[in-house]
């Protein structure tokens, strides 16, 4: 099985919705990494801000992202820049992906090129 889980909740809403959304997508891979899938994460939209927020080792979502940080393929760029997170993602040393190029921006992650590559793309 291949998946790629995209994170798109925002951190900075406040609500537990979004918290449960990135924790059941961190979770979801920690499932397949564990049965020897081929999985994938990315965070897009305002998603893009979470890497700040989970690096954190106080936040309850913590040890769950280290347990798949592996899988983190990294951020959306234009998402990055967009919702001011491009910096936390540098620091982080994950990657700002942008292999979609959209006019006015720094570029995207690309969905179609998953859907391409065969993945199943689960967003959360």
């Amino acid at each position: 099985m291949k998946a790629a889980i995209i994170i798109l909740s925002d951190p900075k809403s406040g609500s537990e919705e979004a918290l449960g959304r990135v924790f059941n997508g961190l979770a979801t891979a920690h499932d397949l990494k564990q049965q020897g899938d081929d999985v994938t994460v990315r965070f897009q939209g305002t998603g893009a801000r979470w890497i700040g927020e989970l690096s954190k080792a106080e936040h309850p979502a913590h040890d769950l992202f280290e347990a798949v940080k592996d899988t983190v393929a990294g951020v959306s760029c234009g998402c990055a820049d967009v919702f001011g997170a491009s910096e936390e993602v540098e620091q982080s040393g994950f990657d700002l992906i942008k292999d979609n190029p959209i006019p006015g921006t720094s570029g995207l992650a690309s969905l179609r090129k998953l859907t391409a590559d065969g993945y199943t793309v689960l967003t959360f």
